[in-house]
């Protein structure tokens, strides 16, 4: 009995893990959608968002649906406080200079996670890109430039068995990447890897916009962004 307890226990948690996941990589939804999402009943979804709600892990937007909710903020804050004290500032500066959300986004294994964002001021409306927001390394912006502190043999230690993409080698030359089109639909990023040879996890600062932006005045100031954040650092 107690071992069918704690197996259950750990079923529920495995949900409530995959449901915060999912959220943070489609956004806001309905419990429905979630529910089919995770696999499971409608109302098996219902309780384990009503366990999210109550620890403020999710909360409901103007339209009723499921989003990340702010106790993720304050667990984030405890996460590599040394980089975001550092990048902090840099970011909120390069927000408002570009006009564009800035975002720091750290490697973890074969993904990209964002760590933490700043909304630009005086802006009518911008991307929003939420804290926990994954995706696959080998796309967008502040994949290609975090690959750019790899090598050949930590890449393929990920499961790659195919090269770097050649943007990669661009980027390590220009400072900076780009992207359109890859994550988001309609939505362009410009990136930088913060250049720390002792930083863990790797990281990158970056910037998402819709459309296409002036990618090489955009891509000076990202760069010098994570340039000033590597300074910090050291």
């Amino acid at each position: 009995m107690a071992a069918e307890r704690s197996t259950a226990g750990a079923q529920t948690l495995a949900r409530g893990l995959a449901a915060i996941e999912l959220l943070a990589e489609h956004g806001p939804q309905r419990i429905q959608e979630l529910a089919d999402r995770l696999g499971v009943h409608r109302s098996i979804a219902y309780r384990i968002v009503r366990t999210l709600e109550e620890r403020r892990y999710v909360i409901r937007d103007a339209a009723g649906r499921l989003e990340l909710g702010p106790q993720l903020a304050v667990l984030a804050r405890n996460i590599d406080e040394d980089l975001q004290s550092a990048a902090l500032p840099h970011l909120t500066a390069l927000a408002n200079e570009v006009g564009m959300t800035a975002f720091v986004a750290v490697q973890d294994d074969d993904d990209v996670v964002t760590l933490v964002t700043v909304e630009p001021r005086r802006v009518h409306a911008s991307v929003a890109q939420r804290p926990g927001t994954r995706h696959p390394l080998s796309k967008g912006a502040p994949g290609i430039a975090l690959q750019t502190l790899l090598t050949a043999t930590e890449w393929a230690s990920l499961g790659h068995d195919e090269p770097m993409r050649p943007e990669v080698a661009a980027a390590r030359q220009t400072g900076y990447a780009t992207s359109h089109d890859e994550v988001i639909p309609g939505i362009s990023s410009v990136a930088a890897a913060v250049p720390h040879p002792r930083l863990q996890p790797r990281a990158a600062i970056a910037v998402v916009t819709v459309g296409r932006p002036d990618t090489a005045s955009v891509g000076h100031h990202v760069a010098a962004a994570a340039a000033r954040t590597a300074a910090d650092l050291s």
